[in-house]
This record gives C-alpha cells, sequence and structure tokens, in this order.
C-alpha cells in the first residue's frame, strides 16, 4: 500500500506540472497574440527559452535555497518514493518559471534577448526562492512568528502571491527601466494604440492558460490524498467572475474578456482551498473589475508601456488574492477558517518589497553593464528580425 500511495503520489503532481508545463504554452500565445506582428518569432522563443533557463537555475540553486534539498546525490537515492521529490522539483520549477514568463510580456517588442535570460536566471535562481522559502518552506521563522502573533500563518495555497504578485512586481521595475516602445506615446500626450497582431492567437493563449490552471490549483495540494473538489469548483467560479466583469467593464473588448478569466484565477489561486464558491466568484469578479480598471490607467494616464498588462494582472490581482484569502476564507463568510487577514497583509507587502527591490538590482545592474533595451533601428524593425532574423510571415522577406 505504501508503494502504491508513493506511486499515485508522483503520478498526480507529474500530471500537474505537465499541466503546468502546458500553460507556458499559454504565455506564449497570450503575448505572440498581443505584440504586433514583428515580435511574434519573439515572444515564442523567449518563453521556451526562459523556461530552460529556469530549469537550469532552479535545478542547481533555486530549489535548494527554497527548501534545503539538492539533486547531488547518486541516481539511486533520488529514486526513493518513486522519485517523488524529483517530480515535485518539476511541479515547483512550472511554477517558478512562470516569473520570466510573466516578465516577458511586460517587456515584449523592446527589450534585448540575452540580458532578459540573465535576468531569468538571477531571478529564478535567487529572489523567487527567497520568499518562497520564507511562505512554503518556514524559513527565517517569519510563519511561526505570525503564527505566534496572529494565531494563523500566512496562507498562499496555490500562489496568488507567492507566483503571481511576485512576477507581477518584478516585472514593474523591468518595464519603467526600459521604457515605452518608440511611438507608443507622443510629446503632446497622444496614445498610439498598437492593437493587438491576432486576437485568435491572443485567445488561444488565454484559453489554454485557463484550462491549464486546473492543474495549477488543484495539484497544489501536491499529495493525492488531499486534493480537493472545492480548489476545482472555487477556480470555475473565479474565473466566470473575471470573464463577465471584464466584459461588462471592458465594454466587450475581447482583450479585456479573454483577460478577465486570468485576473480571477490569479485571484482566487491563495484562498481557493478555504472560500465557499460564492467567496470565490466575489473575488474573481473583483479582480476582473480591478484589471481592466488598473490596465486603463496604466497604459492611458500614467503612460507604463506594459504591454499584456501584467502589473494589473498578475501584480495587483495577485495581492489582492493574498489579502482576499484572509477575508474570504474566514468561517464568517462560509469559508473553511485557518486564515487571518495580519498575515495575509504582512506577507504580501514583504512579497511586494523583495520583488521590487530585487527586480531593481538586477534589472538596474544589468541596464547600467550590458543594456536592457534594442536600439531604435532594431526596435522599427521588429524583434523578430533584429534577433531572429526572420519573421513570423517569412514570404514578406527579401530575397525568400
Amino acid at each position: 500500500m505504501e508503494v502504491l500511495k508513493s506511486g499515485s503520489d508522483v503520478l498526480f503532481i507529474l500530471l500537474g506540472g505537465i499541466m503546468v508545463l502546458a500553460m507556458h504554452s499559454g504565455f506564449a500565445f497570450l503575448e505572440l497574440g498581443t505584440v504586433r506582428k514583428k515580435s511574434q518569432v519573439n515572444a515564442l522563443v523567449k518563453i521556451l527559452t526562459d523556461f530552460s533557463v529556469s530549469t537550469i537555475a532552479y535545478f542547481f540553486v533555486g530549489y535548494s535555497i527554497a527548501y534545503g534539498i539538492n539533486f547531488f546525490a547518486g541516481a539511486e537515492t533520488l529514486l526513493q518514493k518513486n522519485g517523488f521529490e524529483l517530480t515535485r522539483f518539476f511541479f515547483l520549477l512550472t511554477f517558478a518559471a512562470a516569473i520570466p514568463a510573466i516578465v516577458s510580456g511586460g517587456i515584449a517588442e523592446r527589450a534585448r534577448f540575452y540580458p532578459q535570460l540573465a535576468a531569468t536566471f538571477l531571478i529564478v535562481g535567487f529572489i523567487y526562492p527567497l520568499f518562497e522559502g520564507i511562505a512554503w518552506n518556514q524559513a527565517f521563522g517569519i510563519q511561526a512568528w505570525l503564527k505566534a502573533r496572529y494565531g494563523e500563518e500566512f496562507h498562499d495555497f496555490a500562489g496568488s502571491v507567492v507566483v503571481h504578485a511576485m512576477g507581477g512586481w518584478i516585472a514593474l521595475p523591468a518595464v519603467l527601466l526600459l521604457g515605452a516602445r518608440y511611438g507608443r506615446y507622443t510629446k503632446e500626450g497622444r496614445v498610439s494604440a498598437h492593437p493587438p497582431s491576432s486576437i485568435p492567437f491572443l485567445a488561444l493563449g488565454a484559453w489554454i492558460l485557463t484550462v491549464g490552471w486546473f492543474g495549477f490549483n488543484v495539484m497544489s495540494a501536491q499529495t493525492i490524498d488531499k486534493i480537493s473538489g472545492l480548489v476545482a469548483i472555487n477556480s470555475l467560479m473565479a474565473m466566470a467572475g473575471g470573464t463577465l466583469v471584464a466584459l461588462v467593464a471592458g465594454k466587450n473588448d475581447p482583450g479585456f474578456v479573454h483577460n478577465g478569466p486570468l485576473a480571477g484565477l490569479v485571484a482566487v489561486c491563495a484562498g481557493s482551498d478555504v472560500m465557499h464558491p460564492i467567496g470565490a466568484l466575489v473575488v474573481g469578479s473583483i479582480a476582473g473589475g480591478l484589471f481592466v480598471m488598473m490596465f486603463t490607467l496604466t497604459q492611458n494616464r500614467w503612460k507604463i508601456d506594459d504591454v499584456l498588462g501584467v502589473w494589473p494582472l498578475h501584480g495587483l490581482c495577485g495581492a489582492w488574492g493574498g489579502i482576499a484569502a484572509g477575508i474570504f476564507g474566514s468561517r464568517a463568510l462560509g469559508g473553511v477558517g485557518g486564515v487571518a487577514l495580519m498575515p495575509q497583509l504582512l506577507m504580501t507587502g514583504m512579497a511586494i518589497s523583495i520583488a521590487l527591490v530585487g527586480s531593481c538590482l538586477v534589472y538596474g545592474v544589468l541596464k547600467a553593464v550590458v543594456g536592457l533595451r534594442l536600439d531604435q533601428e532594431q526596435e522599427y524593425n521588429g524583434a523578430d528580425l533584429s534577433i531572429h532574423k526572420i519573421t513570423a510571415t517569412p514570404e514578406r522577406e527579401a530575397n525568400w
């Protein structure tokens, strides 16, 4: 029975890892559809290579920082419990690699390729695992202090704060340091739309992410005996709420409609195992409205050229999800309990602080030493031709 249990756990978490790995194709197609045609190839190549760099960084450095476990023992040792720890690494790697995938959407169309790969290694190897260890592995005794002080630890079941808020707030300094795409904002104060190149590809990316999210959330139980149908239904309700509010608030704009479910799912991750489904619907609905409002503000009023809106979508909706878990997870609002508001507020604030400081260090140093941005001619020609020497529609090339 013990062998059957360990084998089942490996299969369970492996399937979760595969579903979240599939989500990275969703990141790729969401970005491909949102950017202009001259940057589509770059979107695809970035997500795949960022994932590969993340794998190396997390295997050799990040996982050890977060969990104190390395894989330098012999393969016979690694096979214990059917290789569960290896499979758990794979599952958690797919979460860690979401950070550069999130950042990629914010800095699209004008970032240099290799400096971003260097940033990916540093973020996934050092910055993300620092907070991951605090939140999910009791590092530095912070969770124990919160438990003693407020009666409950910080609760983030599937990463509203640990993954999404971290990713969104890491992206913000990168976006600001890069500056807006050329032509996006004029000196007279006008805004050039730079519309998406392909709504069908944008929608495909959103759908892949939405489907994979049920692995992201449900499989965060990590062992099969802890699986919860409540997590699945709460994810569903938050997705529906985010979609419908984004539909109304975004005035039927397809870009907002397809980001709405993602906003709801980002927000429900933290408390998906403790909220009532009606609470999850409310949390997702608020996230859908928050994304539309803040995306519009950042792009049009504050003139921050965050191409996919990753700071509103992941940074703000993720922070909202962390706080919402402390509200809607309480028994008073039909939740399971075991959560408290102050730990959620304090740790969400800590995540934002670590993300901002870490990102400013990484991208600030890279900007000073090697530069982050394509030059004006390269950006005009497009990241596809400038970096990869081919576009998504090569029949346009001379001498083809």
